[in-house]
């Protein structure tokens, strides 16, 4: 099987112009059922698998986001670079909705982080996660954004709160004071299960509103929220469209390696029901 992209959003993305050869799969993990079926097909030449990250209809908290169960299904499907785009808000005025920005770094505001690692029961494991975005994939959507002539931004900050009410003034105005650039409840589980897991990562922020600091705009709203992703929906397609081709098929980059010194655990010492329950995270290291 060749290597294939993965691409995690909204359940619009699959209905990119050129996507054939759909198929939905039902993927079962050891760590409990993915948000949905993964939806594996062809575009813009490439292999590709498809993950509505809230469900099809939009079903899922934020918070009730299985990561780990998404991103071992997306490895179970071969899967080896992963775009991820999703709904921020901006925390910076010159962030404007509908700008794209290109994250190159997390702030941790969530109470689950003990779910978002595939470590534990009896392998220790510590991965490096001082740059947690995948600098190559990032530099690629960046090309890609720009020659579709964008708004984006590259690089920036992304708080990850948990979530399902938004930010309250003064949780909005202290991240806007610390510099912070972006705001989203999703993407930080995301990119550690998928460094652990070896698959580069990398996300489409799509700025929907001004979270709550701005006080001179209007506070953040559903409505206001789906409506400017339906007006950026079209541009992340293109832009997906367009980076495809330019990802490389030999998955060679460092983040394929990540596992490489990350163990620190006897190999000896390793669990036989935690290997078999990780067998395709830690296959290249049982041979």
């Amino acid at each position: 099987m060749n290597n294939r992209i993965g691409l995690i959003g909204g359940s619009g993305l699959y209905h990119i112009e050129g996507f054939t050869k759909q198929k939905w799969v039902n993927v079962k993990t050891p760590f409990g059922a993915p948000s949905d079926d993964f939806l594996t097909g062809e575009l813009a030449g490439r292999e590709v698998v498809f993950l509505p990250r809230h469900g099809r209809g939009h079903r899922v908290l934020p918070s009730e986001l299985n990561h780990r169960a998404n991103i071992y299904g997306m490895k179970k499907l071969n899967v080896a670079w992963i775009i991820s785009v999703s709904a921020v808000g901006s925390l910076q005025a010159k962030y404007k909705p509908c700008d794209i920005v290109l994250p190159d770094q997390f702030i941790d505001r969530t109470k689950r982080s003990f779910e978002h690692t595939y470590f534990g029961e009896g392998i220790v494991g510590h991965i490096a996660f001082a740059d947690p975005i995948c600098e190559e994939l990032r530099g690629l959507i960046f090309k890609a954004a720009k020659a579709e002539r964008a708004r984006v931004h590259n690089g920036g900050a992304y708080v990850n709160m948990e979530g399902p009410a938004f930010s309250t003034r003064a949780e909005s105005i202290t991240n806007h004071k610390l510099g912070n650039d972006v705001i989203g409840m999703t993407n930080l589980g995301e990119a550690k299960c998928a460094r652990e897991a070896e698959i580069a990562y990398s996300t489409m922020a799509m700025i929907t509103d001004y979270d709550a600091w701005k006080v001179d705009e209007a506070h953040v709203t559903v409505d206001m929220v789906i409506a400017n992703l339906r007006k950026n929906a079209e541009q992340a397609k293109a832009i997906i469209q367009r980076v495809l081709p330019q990802i490389p098929r030999a998955a060679n980059w460092p983040c394929h390696d990540a596992l490489r010194n990350a163990i620190m655990t006897e190999r000896g010492c390793w669990p036989k029901a935690t290997i078999k329950k990780l067998g395709p995270i830690l296959a290249k290291y049982l041979k």
